[in-house]
């Protein structure tokens, strides 16, 4: 590979679009984290119950809400 492609716009995209890859899967990981850590309880059965399914639900959504709003917040202060 040629050093001078390493400045390339392409190098640079594929960069960029790899590091945001990296903080969705940041973000999915805490959210999966943060909600099971909620909303399960006890022992998981074989499947949620309907309780779980509904907290999991509205937790991943609140989760979602509020990390477009400080994302929003962030992109508003630069």
């Amino acid at each position: 590979m040629d050093p001078s492609d390493l400045n390339s716009a392409d190098l640079q995209n594929f960069l960029a679009e790899e590091q945001q890859k990296a903080q969705i899967h940041e973000i999915v990981a805490k959210m999966t984290s943060e909600c099971w850590d909620k909303c399960i309880t006890g022992q998981p059965g074989s499947k949620f119950s309907s309780s779980e399914t509904n907290c999991l639900t509205y937790c991943a959504q609140r989760y979602m809400d509020m990390t477009a709003l400080i994302v929003k917040r962030f992109q508003s202060m630069q």
